[in-house]
């Protein structure tokens, strides 16, 4: 019997170069998937760490020694927990700062009422923080950065409530819009800045550390009333006192953190 040599050859030996092109496929599926995993559990390492870190400072704040694993129902509500404890720490902060300013309108009211300077000394808080404003009538002599008789005397005793509370303070010099031009002054920026720098030499001197004042002119650039009248142009030739809010905020804050750093 004649053989074909051809019959003797395994049927599987043509399948590989027929359908060998799968396996580099599979191959190339299976490294994707590979490297898929190992990114996502690289990226659960760092929200574990993050997870962990967040758990320590609750820990810290709370008081408490133990807390919920993450990824459990528990765990989901002590993070909603914190952030509510932020959000009520932030409000308490708030309602400290007001507080200290309302303490500080108050003084200033006090002494107000005491000195009957009513009508030429107001106070009154708002955005930058507690503001006291004095008329240049009861200070300074027109289009003069010279104290009057009476000038003195009223910032010695406003001294004494400016030393109570050791927060940064703004001396702002502020004119109506009529022009000056002299040998000293050539315009409202140089006259609203010299009676600025007049009143800080005067609280320093009274014993208020410098590095809490700045002086700062402002010239007819800020008014607060219509300059087109005398009784407008009178109420925007004044001086302002202001006991900066964020600066105590920052003190408030930098109090309670030296706190939590000694306990």
């Amino acid at each position: 019997m004649d053989w074909d040599e051809s019959s003797l050859q395994n049927p599987i030996d043509d399948e590989p170069e027929e359908e060998a092109g799968w396996i580099t496929t599979f191959s190339d599926m299976m490294s994707l998937l590979l490297t898929f995993f190992i990114l996502l559990f690289s990226m659960s390492s760092v929200e574990t760490v993050k997870f962990k870190q967040l758990l320590q400072s609750i820990k810290s704040a709370l008081g408490v020694q133990q807390v919920p694993e993450m990824g459990t129902r528990e765990g989901l509500e002590m993070i909603n927990h914190q952030a509510e404890v932020k959000e009520n720490a932030v409000d308490e902060l708030g309602g400290i700062v007001q507080a200290e300013l309302e303490n500080i309108k108050s003084q200033v009211e006090e002494f107000i009422f005491k000195n009957k300077l009513a009508g030429n000394v107001s106070v009154k808080l708002d955005a930058r923080g507690a503001v006291i404003t004095i008329s240049d009538m009861i200070l300074f002599s027109e289009g003069e950065a010279e104290f009057t008789a009476s000038a003195r005397p009223i910032l010695k005793k406003l001294a004494k409530i400016l030393n109570q509370f050791s927060y940064q303070i703004h001396v702002e010099g502020h004119t109506d819009n009529l022009p000056i031009k002299n040998d000293r002054y050539p315009s409202n920026w140089e006259l609203s800045a010299a009676r600025a720098c007049e009143i800080v030499r005067f609280f320093i001197d009274a014993g208020i550390d410098p590095t809490r004042l700045r002086a700062i002119g402002f010239a007819q650039y800020r008014p607060i009333a219509d300059n087109s009248t005398p009784e407008g142009r009178a109420k925007n030739r004044r001086v302002e006192i202001v006991y900066v809010r964020e600066d105590i905020r920052k003190k408030i804050t930098r109090k309670f953190h030296d706190q939590d750093d000694s306990e």
